[in-house]
């Protein structure tokens, strides 16, 4: 099978996996969020409830993908997850029944690329980490959701974490870790109607990208290299109305 027809399939796939999703996610919002956690959402208006979408977070932890499928209701989101994960005996399951897909770090992962494409501009809503690993703050990110974000199109939803980067820690001291999460303002990437966007304009869009997403954690101290917000500029985005 050819690289596009795989991707195909797998986007075409999509639909068959709402069951399991409603079910996975109403339980991650009964064990997790109630149980284990002190979970506080805000901004969730701020998820389009259709339409191409990226949601881009910080990455502080494991459990990051799991409070964003968590948080947002009005759809799905598919994380992006390290091949490494797939032989985790804990995370493969959960990875395989909701339909996530995987990532090579360190190398340009054309399948993981046209992957984010493909699934985006048929709709979905996406989820990467710009930085491509976990940090405990914000550090210089990669160009691909740039790259992502521009082919397809799509709004990009910045979605800040505070609190989960110490979870296990608090947990083993039998305490409910408290998390913070919160939705930015939805903005896309102006191109000009080019369809070729030269590396360097890539890299001026994500610094303007990460600037959102650190405007959108809500402990200052995890914004890392984006501490100082008032750098930030719009001249890439556009917001939506």
């Amino acid at each position: 099978m050819t690289l596009s027809a795989e991707v195909q399939a797998y986007v075409d796939r999509q639909p068959r996996f709402a069951g399991r999703r409603h079910f996975l996610r109403r339980l991650i919002r009964i064990v997790l969020f109630r149980l284990l956690l002190k979970v506080t959402v805000t901004g969730v208006e701020n998820v389009p409830a259709e339409g191409p979408a990226i949601l881009v977070a910080n990455h502080t932890s494991l459990l990051d993908p799991v409070l964003a499928i968590g948080a947002v209701t009005n759809r799905f989101v598919i994380p992006m997850t390290k091949v490494e994960n797939l032989k985790n005996p804990l995370l493969a399951p959960f990875i395989y029944l909701w339909g996530a897909y995987s990532v090579n770090r360190g190398e340009v992962d054309r399948k993981a690329l046209v992957s984010s494409i493909e699934l985006v501009k048929n709709g979905q809503f996406i989820m990467i980490a710009p930085e491509g690993t976990r940090r405990r703050a914000l550090s210089q990110p990669k160009d691909g959701l740039a790259y992502v974000a521009t082919k397809a199109d799509a709004w990009i939803v910045p979605m800040g974490i505070s609190g989960a980067e110490n979870w296990q820690r608090e947990l083993f001291k039998l305490r409910r870790p408290r998390v913070r999460i919160h939705f930015g303002r939805p903005f896309r990437l102006k191109t000009g109607g080019e369809k070729r966007i030269p590396r360097e304009t890539l890299s001026a869009m994500m610094e303007e990208v990460m600037y959102q997403l650190a405007l959108a954690i809500p402990d200052p101290a995890l914004r890392g290299v984006y501490q100082n917000v008032e750098r930030a500029t719009t001249n890439h985005l556009e917001f939506l109305a």
